[in-house]
């Protein structure tokens, strides 16, 4: 089905207009997926952004900021994400010693096993994404990074 049919519009001003519904609509479309994919695991996908930032630095821990500017969503309030994965033991905050108003975050052993979990179902994730090819994934990353460049 194509755009038009999913928001049931007949017309665009131009291609450009088109392109531009066309990614919101998929970027919205594919959040919906991963929102239903990480349900189970009581986790946003802000959340889980955030807890994949911390696997790549483990054991490194990270300052806010330093999380902040790695969010894939650079709307989202970083502090009140770390409060709710501390609330539920997945990450740790930690004061730094030389500089109190430092703050190094890092990932929790009960957060690195919710992303083990997760990442089990990596292939099926992967199932969404079926209808294009390998080739067609690498010039449409070509395309994306060349519209942001």
């Amino acid at each position: 089905m194509g755009l038009e049919q999913d928001i049931k519009q007949k017309k665009f001003n131009c291609e450009y207009e088109k392109a531009t519904v066309n990614i919101l609509y998929t970027a919205g479309w594919v959040e919906s997926k991963n929102i239903k994919r990480l349900k189970p695991y009581g986790i946003t996908s802000q959340q889980y952004n955030v807890l994949r930032i911390l696997r790549g630095s483990h054991p490194k821990k990270l300052m806010l900021n330093d999380i902040a500017c790695r969010m894939i969503d650079k709307n989202s309030n970083t502090t009140r994400l770390i409060d709710k994965l501390l609330k539920n033991q997945l990450v740790t905050r930690v004061q730094c010693e030389k500089n109190r108003r430092q703050v190094d975050i890092g990932i929790t052993d009960k957060g690195l096993d919710v992303l083990t979990a997760i990442d089990a179902e990596t292939e099926k994730w992967r199932n969404n994404f079926e209808s294009l090819t390998k080739k067609e994934c690498i010039e449409l990353n070509k395309l994306l990074d060349k519209l942001r460049g």
